[in-house]
């Protein structure tokens, strides 16, 4: 008889967690009542598809275990019991489908600013977890922890923090944690260039700078400048202006010399710019001008030249002041200005004071500095001093007329008389020797205004000319002969008397016939004061007589008397006797 024995014992699997999310380990087991001597064949799909142990996959006893689930585990699941002792196998147990759902995914997005991402902002960056609640963030630059970071969103500021930004979130139910996001690049735009133009540079004292700063990126910018430092911000002055793009010097000094940088800034993104790269300005010096004057000090009536140079570069033209800086000197009849010179023909007092120039051209530097000043000096001329002796003179005299003056020596002399064109020169009666003119026997033709001038080599050339002098020349005293009798008879006494004016203090000169035929005492002729007489006229005494005073005082003489005529008439009779040792008539 055939006994057909009780069913196979029944398998029970259990999965658990089911539903599983990647990574998460899950634990299959397998069971045949209580005992416990069995072992266990895993199955997954399909019969022949026996799950074996791999890294992931470990069996022990009535256990699979798949360590880190992934969506290749899903699937149907089951296994069947064997052992040694009968029955040697157990029911396959009932499929159980395992399913393993994909974690939930973090993303990492900016929320603010929108757009490109400056220098100097600050950045808010939120990691977004779409399934569940209750979420602790971690935060991941450059694949490196922030270990501070665990909030949703946090907040980082540029340049200093950026990279590669992710997140992933955990949290204490199932899922514990999410996939990690993909990373977001923060990338730091650079802030738009800035450029400084300045123009003229180099520049030169005076000259009007214009820095120019220009941003390519946008418009509405306004400028900060700086100087040298970063903390020295060039503001509005006198001589700085700034408007829009510009900064304007309006006159360049050295202590306008430096570096200068700018840097743009506006209400819109991005706020600021790059600073531009510095520009060095150099403010030089205006070419130095030197003024020479020749000859300095000047006389009056000199020629003076005032040459005015500039050293650097050419094609100058000069501006002349003098004393004041609106006093320019300009053409006149005595000024003349020619190129780098001005010329006085003939200085005057008035040509005394403070000179500078002042040099200007078309190309640049269009000025120079001014020159030191340089005070013209113009001294008056030596005085001549005129002195005639004597003065008045009397017709005849010898007169000497000196000139003389006072600076230095070696002076020669020009004789005026009444005109400037009547030069006096050397004649019969007129020596010039030195600083004298001498005139040997004064005549009225002499009369006249003297003046005279010294001249020579040597600076001055010349003096002023002396004050003219009036030289008189007075008529000597006229002296009056009388001849009593006169037609006279032979034997007769004949007495001359000579007289000059009123005045009773001469002595008198007798001359006959000729100048140098004086007559003098004799027997016949007795000279007594003012009397000739001759005492027994004859015939070798006619003839003419004239008579001349002459005196110690001024004037020493006085004009010959006017010639007269002595007439002895007829035949002498005489009789001669002796009486007392004279003879008698």
């Amino acid at each position: 008889m055939l006994c057909v024995s009780s069913a196979l014992p029944k398998t029970t699997l259990t999965v658990k967690p089911n539903p599983a999310y990647t990574g998460e380990k899950v634990t299959l087991t397998c069971s045949v009542g209580s005992d416990s001597s069995w072992n266990f064949q895993w199955y997954k799909d399909r019969n022949d598809n026996v799950v074996s142990k791999s890294v992931r996959h470990t069996i022990t006893g009535d256990t699979l275990t798949i360590s880190r689930a992934a969506e290749s585990d899903q699937g149907p699941y089951w296994c069947e019991g064997n052992r040694v002792s009968r029955p040697t196998s157990s029911q396959p147990s009932d499929p159980v489908t395992l399913t393993v759902k994909a974690l939930p995914t973090a993303s990492v997005k900016i929320v603010t600013p929108q757009g490109l991402l400056y220098p100097g902002e600050t950045v808010t960056l939120q990691c977004d977890i779409s399934d569940y609640t209750d979420w602790t963030y971690r935060w991941f630059i450059d694949n490196q922890l922030l270990p501070s970071q665990t909030r949703k969103t946090i907040t980082i500021s540029l340049p200093d923090k950026a990279g590669q930004y992710k997140c992933v979130g955990r949290r204490r139910g199932r899922p514990q944690k999410s996939y990690h996001s993909f990373s977001l690049p923060i990338i730091v735009t650079a802030l738009p260039k800035t450029t400084l133009t300045v123009k003229p540079n180099p520049a030169y004292t005076g000259e009007k700078v214009t820095l120019t700063c220009s941003t390519r990126s946008g418009s509405n910018w306004n400028y900060q400048w700086y100087k040298d430092w970063n903390y020295k911000v060039v503001t509005q002055s006198v001589r700085h202006t700034i408007r829009g793009e510009t900064l304007t010097i309006s006159r360049a000094a050295e202590s306008d010399q430096g570096r200068y940088w700018c840097e743009g800034n506006r209400v819109s993104r991005p706020t600021s710019s790059q600073p531009s790269d510095p520009v060095t300005l150099t403010v030089k010096a205006l070419p130095k001008t030197t003024l020479t004057v020749k000859p300095n000090p000047a006389y009056t009536g000199e020629k003076v030249t005032l040459t005015c140079s500039t050293r650097s570069g050419s094609n100058w033209n000069y501006q002349w002041y003098k004393d004041w800086n609106y006093k320019v000197v300009t053409q006149s009849v005595r000024h003349t200005i020619r190129g780098e010179t001005l010329t006085i023909s003939r200085a005057a007092e008035s040509d005394q004071g403070r000179y500078w120039c002042e040099g200007n051209r078309v190309s640049r530097p269009t000025s120079s500095q001014p020159s030191d000043p340089v005070t013209l000096t113009v001294k008056a001329l030596p005085k001549t001093t005129l002195t005639v002796k004597p003065n008045p003179a009397y017709t005849g005299e010898k007169v000497t007329l000196t000139c003389s003056t006072r600076s230095g020596s070696n002076w020669n002399y020009q004789w005026y008389k009444d005109w400037n064109y009547k030069v006096v020169t050397q004649s019969v009666r007129h020596t010039i020797r030195g600083e004298t003119l001498t005139i040997s026997r004064a005549a009225e033709s002499d009369q006249g205004r003297y003046w005279c001038e010294g001249n020579r080599v040597s600076r001055p050339t010349s003096s002023q000319p002396s004050d003219p002098v009036t030289l008189t020349v007075i008529a000597l005293p006229k002296t009056t002969l009388t001849v009593k009798p006169n037609p006279v008879f032979p034997g007769e006494t004949v007495t001359l008397m000579c007289s000059v004016g009123s005045d009773s203090i001469w002595n008198y000169q007798w001359y006959k016939d000729r100048n140098d035929n004086v007559v003098s005492q004799s027997v016949r002729h007795t000279i007594t004061g003012d009397t000739l007489t001759i005492s027994r006229a004859a015939e070798s005494d006619q003839g003419l007589y004239w008579c001349e005073g002459n005196r110690v005082s001024r004037p020493t003489s006085s004009q010959p008397s006017n010639a007269v005529s002595l007439k002895v008439k007829g035949e002498l009779l005489c009789v001669f006797c002796h009486k007392d040792g004279h003879y008698l008539y």
